[in-house]
């Protein structure tokens, strides 16, 4: 039984105003990729890199969808449904 995203009715932002994770130029750090929250639109590093500031804002803010910024990714991601929501169209 393939499972579905609930919540991509709930999508607000879909292009980023910035391609840097603040929190780690705040801390002096780097990360590895960059993933958007598509509710407030804030970027986050990814699960890769050490911080982990993108599931950081999904724990503090209960915004269940991000999706890549990478150059030529579209994929989104629910943390509620934990699953691959889909694609963003270009």
């Amino acid at each position: 039984m393939s499972q579905t995203c609930t919540h991509m009715d709930q999508i607000k932002v879909t292009e980023p105003t910035t391609h840097v994770c603040e929190e780690c130029v705040k801390m002096g750090d780097t990360w590895l990729h960059l993933r958007m929250c598509l509710i407030c639109g804030n970027v986050g590093c990814c699960d890769s890199s050490k911080n982990k500031h993108a599931t950081k804002h999904f724990h503090s803010s209960n915004h269940p969808l991000i999706r890549s910024i990478q150059p030529g990714e579209a994929w989104v991601y629910c943390y509620v449904d934990n699953i691959m929501a889909g694609e963003l169209e270009r």
